[in-house]
């Protein structure tokens, strides 16, 4: 697909000292094609934004009835480290930054039960 047919619009930016991010609400237009990567817009706001893709996270996007536009939501960190401090585990092992751990579903329902019971 061709990358100029992708536009990217940010509004509500807020700079976040305390968690070391810049937070923002994205609108993406995109006509002619039903969607885009959450990849492609990691690696697109970071350049916008002279980051690195790694330090950039999106996550909540919906595409608009009718389609051409989505809107979602970017933090982009100051540092891997205040991302993987602060961001939710299951987006860092989407992105590769952390190893998902695998528990056994017998095992839960173990756990489960057993908390149940007392």
């Amino acid at each position: 697909m061709a990358d100029s047919q992708v536009t990217l619009r940010t509004r509500k930016f807020i700079r976040n000292p305390l968690l070391g991010r810049r937070q923002m609400v994205v609108d993406v237009l995109h006509p002619n094609r039903a969607n885009v990567s959450k990849d492609e817009l990691r690696g697109k706001l970071g350049e916008l934004y002279k980051a690195k893709k790694d330090d950039v996270s999106v996550f909540g996007f919906k595409t608009h009835f009718g389609g051409g536009k989505s809107t979602g939501f970017a933090l982009i960190y100051d540092s891997a480290e205040a991302m993987k401090k602060f961001e939710p585990r299951y987006r860092l092992v989407r992105y590769g930054m952390a190893t998902k751990v695998e528990k056994a579903s017998r095992q839960q329902r173990q756990q489960a039960s057993s908390a149940r019971t007392g």
